[in-house]
């Protein structure tokens, strides 16, 4: 593994299978967003996991699903991207510094345009619900804690996926049981924010390497360029011979 790889923010291993991860993820958003597209109401998915529009929990447990919707809301958001980030900086993975920072807020800005333009609402007509963005974060988050981790082991292909995809169900399974026990999304919705993170931080993670990698050929190519030297010149280099006489 040479440093390149190993500093990738999306293992080389990963690259084929969470791309198709990736796309398929980006359907199921896509056919989701079509099916609910300006209801108001939960669907016979939603009614057979959970009557979504009540509060189905309480005490403690309750508690505990409030705990975890605190941390997607911006004071909660932010303090944990904080640590990721930091996490990344201390271990000198620079690019997953850069995935958690610019992944996690394309993910949830995505959320949010689709929310937008499918007009899925919960509780009334101001409350867009489709996909969870709450779900979404968290889920970006730990695909991108498990790339590193990935990455940083050098794990094989199986192993590597196993991690990431184990990762993200299990981030998005916690975050999307807190937002539908507090009756703020449909399990739709939960689902939908899951694929919505499936397809963007892998994406994202392929981006950056991409940059960085050009950036870094770029840099490597400009000192050898220079090292070259300027062209012969006839005048301030006369010919080897211009010293020697004439002799006949």
């Amino acid at each position: 593994m040479n440093g390149r790889s190993a500093h990738a923010a999306l293992p080389g291993s990963l690259r084929s299978s969470l791309g198709t991860v990736a796309g398929l993820a980006a359907l199921v958003v896509a056919v989701l967003g079509v099916l609910y597209a300006g209801d108001g109401e939960p669907g016979r998915v939603d009614r057979w996991v959970v009557r979504p529009t009540a509060d189905s929990v309480r005490p403690p447990w309750r508690t505990a699903a409030l705990a975890l919707d605190f941390l997607g809301e911006p004071v909660g958001a932010a303090m944990l991207l904080s640590a990721v980030v930091t996490g990344c900086l201390l271990l000198r993975r620079p690019r997953s510094a850069v995935l958690a920072v610019v992944g996690a807020g394309l993910t949830v800005g995505t959320a949010t345009l689709l929310k937008s333009l499918v007009g899925r609402t919960i509780h009334g007509d101001d409350n867009l619900s489709y996909p969870s963005g709450h779900t979404a974060f968290a889920t970006a988050l730990a695909l991108v804690v498990a790339l590193l981790a990935a990455g940083r082991l050098g794990l094989a292909r199986t192993a590597a996926a196993s991690l990431v995809l184990t990762a993200a169900l299990v981030a998005g399974a916690s975050m999307g049981w807190a937002q539908v026990a507090l009756g703020a999304h449909y399990p739709t919705d939960v689902l939908g924010g899951w694929c919505t993170a499936l397809a963007v931080v892998p994406a994202t993670a392929w981006l950056i390497d991409r940059t960085a990698d050009r950036t870094a050929d770029r840099s490597a190519a400009r000192p050898s360029e220079g090292s070259a030297g300027p062209p012969n010149d006839p005048i301030a280099a006369p010919p080897a011979d211009a010293g020697r006489s004439d002799r006949h």
